[in-house]
């Protein structure tokens, strides 16, 4: 295992045995459905697992979200909150649970942050240092689905769309579907770029929940070989 940057200090990487798998895409992609699959195929093959995911850290989660609903951060304020939340998380939650042996569940990751970041107007570089700090995963699994069919999903899910998920605060149009379908496809073109620069596996999450779950515990064999 080894960090993106300079990591955290005084972590020796040797000691942390467990593993880390990212199931990364938007809102209605169907990944907190494939990390509850996921989880239940590891722990019936006698795997300890712990589930994280974004905005979850008992240090700044409650302001994160009290901060959102008022659609008042600013840019840089949102990628600081976002750090802080990740790495509060990375510190006090996933090193402890890897040097434990346990395989650790990411429900998104570092790479939806970086995402968001840069499409808001981010310097690339910026983004990359601050989240130096992050694990380099086993395995990340991004979670495809074209614009369209995440509208469906997120209406029929909570009757509206999300502020953020929409991409609201870009200006990109006052109509808020269009102003999603604009949003997810400049997320889907940033995460293009990442996959080439750090190696994860993108799933056309179109397909039924069966068929994505079979294709990811294809991809287990190759890291617990069973």
């Amino acid at each position: 295992m080894s960090f993106y940057g300079e990591g955290i200090p005084g972590v020796e990487l040797s000691e942390l045995t467990g593993r880390l798998i990212v199931i990364e895409g938007a809102d209605g992609s169907g990944r907190s459905t494939q990390i509850e699959i996921l989880r239940d195929y590891l722990e019936n093959k006698g795997h300890a697992t712990v589930n994280v995911g974004l905005r979850r850290s008992t240090l700044v989660s409650e302001e994160l979200k009290e901060a959102k609903e008022g659609n008042i951060l600013g840019e840089i304020t949102r990628s600081l909150f976002y750090a802080t939340d990740f790495a509060d998380q990375l510190e006090n939650r996933i090193i402890p649970a890897l040097r434990a042996g346990f395989i650790v569940l990411a429900d998104r990751y570092i790479y939806t942050l970086m995402t968001r970041d840069i499409v808001r107007g981010a310097d690339r570089e910026w983004v990359r240092s601050l989240y130096g700090i992050a694990l380099v995963p086993d395995l990340v699994i991004y979670l495809k689905v074209s614009p369209p069919q995440l509208v469906e999903r997120n209406l029929r899910k909570n009757s509206t769309l999300d502020y953020w998920e929409s991409g609201m605060d870009l200006g990109l149009s006052r109509d808020s579907f269009d102003s999603f379908i604009r949003y997810q496809r400049m997320i889907q073109k940033e995460f293009a770029l990442l996959e080439g620069q750090y190696g994860f596996i993108t799933i056309n999450g179109n397909l039924s929940v069966r068929a994505v779950a079979r294709e990811i515990s294809a991809r287990m064999v190759n890291i617990f070989g069973e």
